[in-house]
């Protein structure tokens, strides 16, 4: 049995809107570890599945897909956010 986690997607740091924040993503636990390639020095392995990554509207939908296809899920909850209420005055500071 293959392994999966799904997390929710985050607001991207690089910009101000949140397009795609609430998106949910299902992406498959690695197989084998990571070895460096000897030519290159990159790191690869021969598991393509981390490659695939699956966004779904809901929680739901992403735990049903993993039913059907027989996968054990883990679920990473999001972080909560904190709003940092600051002045003008405190970049000076």
């Amino acid at each position: 049995m293959s392994a999966a986690r799904i997390y929710q997607r985050t607001k991207n740091a690089m910009q101000s809107g949140r397009a795609r924040a609430g998106q949910w993503v299902l992406e498959y636990e690695p197989a084998e570890a990571k070895r460096p390639d000897p030519l290159t020095g990159w790191a690869g392995s021969g598991d393509t599945r981390g490659q695939v990554s699956l966004v779904f509207p809901s929680l739901d939908a992403a735990r049903a897909y993993a039913d059907t296809q027989g996968l054990k899920t883990t679920v990473v909850p999001a972080a909560a956010k904190q709003l940092r209420i600051r002045t003008y005055a405190e970049n000076f500071r």
